[in-house]
């Protein structure tokens, strides 16, 4: 699903839910094994980056301050309140893969490497705010992120998807680094979605592009709204 459509967290997130797993273990151990997916898929895009360093090396380091942030508050989440924030942000990612496509295609605005430094403060806070949302809970982020890249005036979507595996990447990763030393992960289960990302990712890299996406796409989408509706009743009746 990441490689084809993206959405693998609605349905990885889920699974640890049904089988045990507490919910903010949960949210981590989908952070962890789906990070592995990320890094793989970064090699395709290296040739396309090319933002310069004066405005990517502010927006890496809102990234990792943004994903250390919010993974962090998701530890000091109770657990109760996680629970009932769950179909919110299920929700939220749900209508960011939904319509992320118009949303990134009609923001405007525009920098460039010459940017004055309120400029690149301003993005870098709008990046720190994406990253903040991501180390908490990762859901849409790379729609979040190409938004972002597109209010920034770019155009180029592999470019954009360059960079965003690279934001994306950095981001999970701090997470995920975070969650291991807070020993908050639940190995067995993250070992398995693992094993299976990496699988499927394989497979995907020989078959994605036969595959009908707009097909794929409204699966992805059915699932959210299916697993939304779920933890609305779970979590509020």
């Amino acid at each position: 699903m990441n490689a084809v459509a993206g959405g693998g967290s609605f349905v990885v997130f889920p699974a640890l839910l049904f089988t045990g797993v507490a919910p903010i273990p949960a949210n981590a151990s989908n952070n962890v094994a789906l990070w592995f997916g990320i890094v793989a898929s970064g090699g395709a895009y290296r040739r396309h980056l090319n933002l310069s360093r004066r405005i990517l090396i502010p927006m890496l380091l809102a990234s990792v301050v943004g994903g250390l942030g919010g993974a962090i508050l998701l530890i000091h989440t109770p657990t109760h309140t996680f629970l009932r924030l769950i179909p919110w942000l299920l929700l939220g990612a749900t209508l960011l893969f939904a319509f992320g496509r118009q949303f990134t295609g009609r923001l405007p605005g525009e920098i460039s490497h010459d940017a004055s430094r309120p400029a690149l403060a301003g993005v870098s806070f709008l990046e720190l705010i994406v990253a903040i949302y991501g180390g908490y809970f990762g859901g849409g982020i790379g729609i979040m992120n190409l938004a972002l890249l597109s209010a920034l005036g770019m155009t180029d979507i592999h470019a954009m998807n360059a960079l965003k595996v690279v934001f994306v990447g950095v981001i999970n990763g701090v997470a995920a680094v975070t969650f291991v030393v807070m020993g908050v992960v639940a190995w067995a289960q993250t070992l398995v979605v693992l094993l299976g990302a990496l699988c499927g990712g394989f497979a995907a890299a020989h078959y994605a592009q036969r595959l009908p996406q707009s097909i794929v796409r409204d699966v992805v989408i059915c699932i959210g709204a299916g697993m939304t509706v779920y933890f609305f009743v779970r979590a509020y009746l």
